[in-house]
């Protein structure tokens, strides 16, 4: 226990010292692109997010979910596009922006690469999560001092909090914007921190679970809502093919499309993961849930499906763990104690990348 328990201070911080150089580096760059990305969204452009390996496929994805549908109170649907590589020219227009991934990079007229300069994987991963949420939170900050959101400053100023009515001086406001990544960066730090320090014995006996499952042909089946979703995306392609090189872990997600919206319709949208796992799971298997709120009903509703049918069960949860950690409804329980649902998938791809590594 006490290898282990060292191996989480080493693999934390090497995230906490890499999150400190980077942001540190990249805090100003990414407050500019924001200020460029408004007002080419402002012009009819959209971001078109391109997936190659599966890992950054799960991150096209993540990005066009989260510019789509904005959990920022009051904040418009901005257009984003998951595509394939091949795709982008055909689909291209003027005013788009690219976003591709390994190394992270933006093309909104000119060329930003924003790739961390780290040699673990899964911690580069986590830093270019954290700088597309900020690049999606804070563009609509400009969109404020343009004029054009139908929210000013009041509903999301939690969000950045150095800014309050509508200026002129956009110069300044990235300046603002740059502060404001910074305080998000220190943030996900610390949550990064009360996730792994406070949920090693956890992450331990759920890596425990995994690998006799596996020993003995089981499968992990992920699943997740919304950017959760393309977290379990992630999940599947780092047991299946981790960049280390690892061995291969049989592993699904559960977020294909047509399955979904086809429960979704015929059935309802709590029976969207539980059909499933009826379908697919069997006695030793894994389900692992990734929750930012661990009370969504369909969540709630797939790991009682899954432990009548013999399932072990883990569950990643947001803000005080909700439904799911109250009453203890999955063996394993890991929370990040949030209610700010970026910072929230940030700390929990830490979780589960650090699973993966224990799981090795």
């Amino acid at each position: 226990m006490t290898a282990t328990l060292d191996r989480f201070d080493v693999l934390l911080e090497r995230r906490l010292e890499a999150g400190d150089r980077y942001f540190a580096a990249e805090a100003g760059r990414l407050a500019a692109l924001c200020r460029t990305m408004a007002e080419r969204f402002e012009r009819g452009g959209r971001l078109l997010a391109v997936g190659g390996s599966p890992q950054s496929w799960s991150d096209a994805h993540h990005v066009a979910v989260e510019f789509v549908h904005p959990v920022i109170v009051g904040k418009r649907a901005l257009p984003a596009l998951a595509v394939e590589p091949g795709t982008v020219e055909l689909l291209e227009r003027e005013d788009d922006m690219v976003i591709s991934f390994e190394p992270l990079t933006v093309r909104a007229g000119a060329e930003w690469v924003l790739e961390p300069a780290e040699g673990d994987p899964f911690v580069r991963q986590e830093l270019a999560e954290t700088a597309y949420h900020c690049l999606w939170e804070l563009v609509h900050v400009f969109f404020d001092q343009l004029g054009s959101s139908e929210a000013g400053a009041g509903a999301s100023s939690f969000l950045y909090p150095f800014l309050e009515a509508a200026g002129s001086d956009l110069d300044a406001v990235v300046d603002d914007v740059r502060r404001s990544v910074l305080m998000k960066a220190a943030e996900v730090a610390d949550l990064r921190e009360r996730t792994l320090a406070d949920g090693r014995e956890e992450l331990t006996a759920a890596a425990a679970s995994l690998r006799r499952a596996f020993d003995a042909g089981g499968t992990l089946l992920a699943f997740g809502n919304g950017g959760s979703a393309t977290d379990a995306l992630d999940v599947v392609a780092d047991f299946r093919a981790a960049p280390q090189g690892w061995p291969e872990r049989r592993a699904l997600s559960l977020t294909d499309a047509a399955i979904l919206t086809a429960v979704a319709n015929d059935i309802g949208p709590a029976a969207l993961f539980s059909r499933q796992l009826i379908a697919y799971g069997r006695p030793g298997d894994v389900a692992l849930a990734l929750s930012t709120s661990g009370s969504s009903a369909n969540i709630v509703e797939a790991l009682a499906e899954a432990r009548r049918r013999g399932l072990v069960t883990i569950a990643l949860v947001g803000y005080d763990g909700g439904r799911i950690a109250a009453e203890r409804l999955a063996d394993h329980v890991v929370v990040t104690p949030s209610e700010h649902i970026p910072r929230i998938q940030e700390a929990q791809a830490s979780a589960y990348h650090v699973l993966r590594e224990l799981v090795g």
